[in-house]
């Protein structure tokens, strides 16, 4: 068993629908890997809210330089689970 991913299944599918919600597209629509500012019309604005949003659901703090790695998918869940760790390390 390892825990190099502290975001489990249903925390991945709660940062799936929360991103999905925000950017008002289906979740069939959304990979790991498309792009949320180019294939699926993303803006500042909404990158922002989605930080918001992550931040209230886990309970953690996201600097908002993590942003430029928050482009797709994979990236957010990346930067929510090291996040996520960070928190349980300072307990």
């Amino acid at each position: 068993m390892t825990t190099a991913n502290p975001v489990d299944a249903q925390g991945r599918a709660t940062i799936k629908e929360i991103i999905c919600d925000i950017l008002e597209i289906d979740a069939d629509e959304m990979t790991d890997t498309s792009r949320f500012k180019e294939d699926h019309e993303a803006d500042s604005m909404g990158a922002i809210e989605i930080l918001s949003q992550l931040e209230r659901a886990f309970g953690i703090d996201i600097d908002q330089a993590e942003l430029a790695r928050m482009v797709n998918l994979e990236g957010v869940v990346t930067v929510v689970d090291e996040a996520v760790a960070a928190k349980a390390v300072s307990r």
